[in-house]
């Protein structure tokens, strides 16, 4: 089946349902000239096009859903902030005008390789004592690897391919087009705002690299604001639990070791700052990015954390503002 005809498919589909997304339309999502305007209240084919979009500029909108919400708000007003645009909070025909520059197309077809399928899968286990003998914190299903994959929720991945078998190798399904293919600079300070629930990175000369929506720490444990750096960075790191500790302990006063993988309590990387116990992590679960958390550090989703790691180095500057 050809990409167009996908995407006819899909949007049948879409027509016939009830539910969020029925107003989808795979090729106005493609289209440049889908430009409605996004903000609060809104579904459908302008949002997921303003998100894709964001992403792909490195204003994060966290996962793509297809609805308006906080994390698309921050990215819109961060977007807006540093393409010196209006800060309505809403992608607007100025905003529309800015992103369109990026003239490639938003969904494109991905064929399912026998390594997206091939698992294992496996339910995440509710307490500690359970997910201490696991070997892998895996994912779940083949939708949340290809959500997290392709940074959208396995809800809009199911809207957009209605009938696909993702447990099956050779499924052509259509996916957002995230692929960045321009290097970044390494950043020169990262500011963490509590106030804006964001990790924004700059250059020496102030310009934003890139800015993520974030969980900002803790109930329990929330940080002090004031000038950190960055320690070291552990990619699929290893959770040692210490109910005694606000969140991640040492291998020498662990209760339980928890394995790595991507559903780990720290997600698929840890970015340690130079304060012991401190860091910015990825999440086993991106739909919770920006809601409160009782436990737990600085939250971004695997894919964010990852980028962020690699424009990092020890001793980079890091300032926590409320």
């Amino acid at each position: 089946m050809e990409a167009a005809d996908l995407m006819k498919t899909a949007a049948l589909a879409f027509l016939a349902s009830g539910f969020l997304y029925a107003a989808l339309d795979p090729a106005a999502i493609n289209n440049p000239a889908t430009r409605d305007s996004v903000g609060p209240n809104c579904t459908g084919a302008a949002v997921v096009r303003a998100q894709i979009l964001l992403d792909r500029a490195h204003f994060s909108p966290a996962e793509i859903t297809g609805s308006y919400n906080p994390n698309l708000r921050i990215a819109i007003f961060g977007y807006q902030s540093a393409h010196k645009l209006a800060m309505t909070g809403t992608v607007d025909a100025s905003t529309w005008q800015s992103l369109d520059r990026d003239s490639e197309r938003v969904l494109i077809e991905y064929t399912l390789r026998p390594e997206d399928v091939r698992g294992p899968f496996q339910k995440t286990p509710l307490t500690i004592a359970e997910m201490a003998r696991m070997k892998w914190m895996t994912y779940e299903s083949p939708e949340q690897e290809l959500g997290e994959m392709f940074h959208l929720s396995p809800a809009l991945l199911g809207a957009l391919n209605p009938g696909a078998d993702f447990h099956k190798a050779g499924q052509r399904i259509l996916v957002p087009h995230i692929q960045r293919d321009v290097p970044l600079l390494m950043a020169h300070q990262i500011i963490l705002s509590r106030a804006n629930r964001s990790v924004t990175l700059f250059t020496a000369l102030g310009h934003v690299i890139a800015q993520y929506p974030a969980t900002m720490g803790s109930e329990e444990d929330p940080y002090p604001p004031g000038e950190w750096s960055v320690g070291h960075v552990e990619f699929t790191p290893t959770f040692y639990y210490n109910p005694t500790r606000f969140w991640n302990g040492t291998s020498l006063d662990a209760q339980a070791k928890i394995a790595p993988g991507p559903h780990s309590p720290t997600g698929s990387v840890w970015i340690g700052l130079d304060r012991l116990h401190y860091g910015i992590q990825g999440t086993p679960d991106p739909s919770r990015i920006g809601q409160p958390e009782k436990k737990g550090c600085i939250r971004l989703t695997n894919w964010d954390a990852m980028e962020l790691s690699g424009l990092v180095r020890k001793g980079t500057p890091l300032a926590f503002r409320q």
